[in-house]
């Protein structure tokens, strides 16, 4: 549904021990390459009508940016209305959503919008590389949209313009945050790599605990980089305190006390106060609204 706030941009301006993966890196030569860039690439939110502009405003008060013109929209290929709003930020791209009628399904599933150079190319190659075609390919006013369902139960949007959009390109990239059980891990790595010509960065299957709020345990923790973006695959047990696994997208920043400082004035709440894992220094946040996210910066050593 990326597609469906760029309908307004364009419009207006664990615990796992498990095998290693095999060969989860190199793309098949029959899959053709389909991503344009991360800028492109959103995290859908949906929120309550009542909520949409305090929740923008909240966003671009922490990470800078700006906000497409706000319109009401049909953005599914069943009737519905929504108000839709792009909002365009250094740390990454978010599609907001408040629907003024009921969601149809199984919109509000999809957790991404990848904007694709080639529709029916992207539908076939995801179908090849093991993807379920969820909802198929259905018009817009300003081009072509369709949701895809990975193994694991990752929902994902792609879309497609006529005219090609034009948006900045991102100081930092965020990344995807995808939780999956640790059966379903090496299929749905081994299909979105494969899909998106990217690569795995990583593949800890001892990763600290406390990144997924159990510190005193591992889980497997698989990094991805294509140039949809980044993307870390959590393969769990399912057993997440919360917020751990609500989480759909990791922000970088460059200060995170100064990011900090800023949401909470913007009226965001601290869930998970700052750790350090991995080189990173991180937090949970929840925006008024009820988004929740993840933002980490690079620990000091």
């Amino acid at each position: 549904m990326y597609r469906r706030s760029n309908l307004i941009g364009v419009i207006t301006s664990m615990l796992v021990v498990f095998t290693p993966l095999v060969s989860l890196a190199a793309p098949s030569s029959a899959t053709p390459a389909v991503a344009v860039a991360p800028q492109y690439d959103t995290t859908h939110v949906y929120v309550a009508a009542e909520d949409f502009d305090r929740f923008v405003d909240s966003l671009i008060a922490t990470f800078g940016g700006k906000k497409s013109q706000q319109g009401v929209f049909q953005v599914t290929p069943t009737a519905s209305q929504t108000i839709s709003q792009l909002v365009l930020t250094p740390a990454g791209s978010i599609s907001v959503f408040g629907f003024k009628t009921p969601i149809p399904y199984p919109f509000g599933m999809e957790r991404t919008g990848y904007l694709v150079t080639d529709m029916d190319a992207a539908v076939k190659s995801a179908s090849a590389e093991g993807a379920d075609l969820t909802v198929a390919i259905f018009p817009d006013p300003i081009g072509r949209d369709a949701i895809i369902e990975w193994p694991g139960g990752v929902h994902m949007q792609l879309y497609w313009h006529t005219t090609s959009p034009n948006y900045p390109p991102l100081e930092t990239i965020p990344e995807n945050r995808v939780y999956v059980s640790p059966g379903r891990a090496d299929r749905f790595v081994r299909g979105f790599v494969a899909f998106s010509h990217g690569k795995v960065i990583s593949d800890d299957r001892r990763a600290p605990g406390v990144e997924i709020g159990r510190p005193k345990e591992t889980f497997r923790r698989i990094r991805i980089e294509s140039k949809f973006g980044k993307l870390a695959v959590l393969a769990t047990d399912g057993h997440l305190p919360y917020p751990f696994g609500r989480e759909l997208t990791g922000y970088e920043v460059k200060n995170l006390d100064s990011t900090l400082t800023k949401a909470k004035a913007a009226g965001a709440t601290v869930l998970v106060a700052p750790f350090v894992s991995d080189h990173r220094e991180s937090v949970m946040i929840q925006f008024p609204g009820g988004y929740i996210a993840e933002i980490h910066a690079t620990a000091s050593e």
